[in-house]
């Protein structure tokens, strides 16, 4: 890889993971698209850390008190102060990482597909913006409920299909429930913790076994670079929500799906 390889697909994992447009897709095509070899399972790994590592320094101060006080609720064994929210997370997890175990085969061969991922971007970019349109956005994410909780992580699962995007789909149902457009987001930018640690882990099992020689320098660099993209996304994206909406999103997505469309038809 060279250094504009690294640093066009690590800027790319940083700022899509959390924009509703799909990570998985975007590095999925632009080898494609810019006609480079694929990257390589190592690479991945790099840039989903430097992802993870921009999330939690983000969030460092609330995830302190969501730690403290979802230890501090298992030892009382009541609700205390934000352990609801530190449940909720761990519970909106479980859908996607059952569905991983059972179908990530059968997605990893059959749906890594221009194609499919054109349908995926168009069909949930249009969900998205009518939830955007139709939802009341008057709640917070202190407010969900345990069947809000358990919508938002099935929708979480469908992300595991390329193109559909797990900020997008998560922020759809969030918006779906009520909830505003920053909680929405906020509360699918929590969920991607345990999520981009256990896919980290998984593919790191996977480096291991299949004893892969690390290039130290093009990860450190990726992981650097999707670190740096992935904070400045979540800052600017954070501020700027409440105020542009999701349609900007929703129409990039119809846009990239009719390319796809053109060019893979």
């Amino acid at each position: 890889m060279d250094f504009i390889q690294i640093f066009v697909l690590a800027v790319l994992q940083g700022l899509t993971e959390f924009l509703p447009i799909s990570s998985s897709a975007h590095l999925i095509l632009m080898p494609i698209i810019a006609n480079w070899q694929d990257q390589g399972l190592a690479f991945d790994v790099a840039v989903h850390i430097g992802t993870l590592s921009a999330i939690v320094f983000y969030f460092r101060k609330q995830l302190r008190t969501l730690i403290y006080d979802w230890f501090a609720s298992l030892h009382q064994r009541q609700r205390v102060g934000d352990s609801r929210l530190a449940w909720a997370i761990i519970f909106g997890t479980i859908p996607v990482g059952l569905t991983g175990v059972l179908f990530g085969d059968f997605i990893e061969v059959y749906l890594r597909d221009p194609l499919v991922i054109a349908a995926t971007t168009i069909g949930f970019g249009l969900l998205l913006g009518w939830a955007d349109w139709q939802g009341k956005r008057v709640r917070d994410e202190h407010t969900l409920r345990w069947q809000d909780i358990l919508i938002i992580g099935v929708a979480q699962a469908l992300a595991l299909i390329p193109g559909t995007s797990r900020s997008g789909v998560t922020m759809t149902a969030g918006l779906m429930l009520g909830l505003t457009r920053e909680a929405a987001a906020r509360f699918s930018f929590l969920l991607a913790i345990p999520v981009i640690t256990l896919a980290g882990m998984l593919k790191t099992g996977e480096l291991i076994v299949a004893e892969t020689q690390a290039d130290w320098s093009v990860l450190f660099t990726g992981a650097l670079f999707s670190a740096i993209s992935a904070y400045l996304c979540i800052v600017v994206f954070l501020k700027l929500l409440e105020r542009i909406g999701m349609w900007p999103f929703v129409i990039y997505r119809l846009i990239l799906g009719g390319i796809l469309l053109w060019l893979f038809l």
